[in-house]
Order: C-alpha cells, then sequence, then structure tokens
C-alpha cells in the first residue's frame, strides 16, 4: 500500500517559522513530481510549491517569497520551510506525488497536517 504521511504542523506564533516533511512509502518505482497545497478554512486547495526530482522548483502565489520546497530522493521525501508565518497562513496542509509503481501511475495525496498561527 502506498502512503504519502505528513507531520511537522502545529501551532505557532506570528512571525515564526514551521518545516513540513512528507515521506513516501509502499511498493514505489519512481516518484516525479511532489508538491505541497494548503486548505485555509472555508476556501479551496490551493498550491503553494511543486518540485521535480531534478529539484527544479516553481512555487504558487500564496506563500511565494516565504516557503521553500525541498526533497529527498533517496529518502523518498519532501518538505516545506515556512518563515514569516501569518493568521492567514492557517491551513491544512497537504503533500502531494505522482509516482509510479505497480499498479501503473498514479497521483497520491497524502492525509494532511493543520498548522495554526496565532499568539
Amino acid at each position: 500500500q502506498v502512503q504519502l504521511v505528513e507531520s511537522g504542523g502545529g501551532l505557532v506564533q506570528p512571525g515564526g517559522s514551521l518545516r513540513l516533511s512528507c515521506e513516501a512509502s509502499g511498493s514505489i518505482r519512481s516518484i516525479y513530481v511532489m508538491a505541497w497545497y494548503r486548505r485555509p478554512p472555508g476556501k479551496q486547495r490551493e498550491l503553494i510549491a511543486a518540485i521535480q526530482p531534478d529539484s527544479d522548483a516553481r512555487y504558487g502565489d500564496s506563500m511565494k517569497g516565504r516557503a521553500t520546497i525541498s526533497r529527498d530522493n533517496a529518502k523518498k521525501m519532501v518538505y516545506l520551510q515556512m518563515t514569516s508565518l501569518q493568521p492567514t497562513d492557517t491551513a491544512v496542509y497537504y503533500c502531494n506525488a505522482d509516482m509510479l509503481g505497480p499498479w501503473g501511475r498514479d497521483d497520491f495525496w497524502g492525509q494532511g497536517t493543520q498548522v495554526t498561527v496565532a499568539s
């Protein structure tokens, strides 16, 4: 069974920083694009950043300049470093990965990790 498991969420004060991690596990042959999304309360899901296997990254508008995505292909992990967090960054953060396995190629999502920015 293939899984994406996020970690690192929690409560942080305004202006603080947080690093999210996501680990892929299971019968995975290749991982293509990995990405982070978030869903603020009452809003639609939005892209934060996506990263290719060669670490070429692109960023959405939601956290541009305040988020850095990275990955470790050997560990099958993707990270999101966030700085200058504000209450408007409160959301459930999701990991996403395009992966190849015995089933073929498909898009997978983690269960999400809550990030709350409050004093």
